[in-house]
């Protein structure tokens, strides 16, 4: 994976992103992520969303997608964060 080529937006609080996250990953919360939609418009697409096992990335996923946002679920952060590491 090339950070260059996606944006990752991880969607856990800001107490669970501060305990470990993806490197260069963007902090936007679940419950704040429709009001700073406007945010995703200016990142580099796709975007990925993580949390700590997929489920809210999910919702996120489902959300933006639903609105033709070019995004997917990545699943747990460490998940992704695996992935980066290959």
């Amino acid at each position: 994976m090339e950070n260059s080529n996606f944006t990752v937006v991880d969607v856990r609080t800001p107490g669970e992103f501060a305990g470990g996250n993806v490197a260069g990953s963007i902090n936007i919360p679940l419950q704040e992520i429709v009001d700073r939609a406007g945010e995703l418009d200016n990142m580099v697409k796709p975007i990925i969303f993580c949390c700590a096992s997929g489920n809210r990335s999910g919702q996120a996923a489902a959300y933006f997608k639903a609105q033709g946002l070019d995004c997917e679920n990545g699943g747990s952060w460490l998940d992704v964060n695996y992935n980066f590491s290959k």
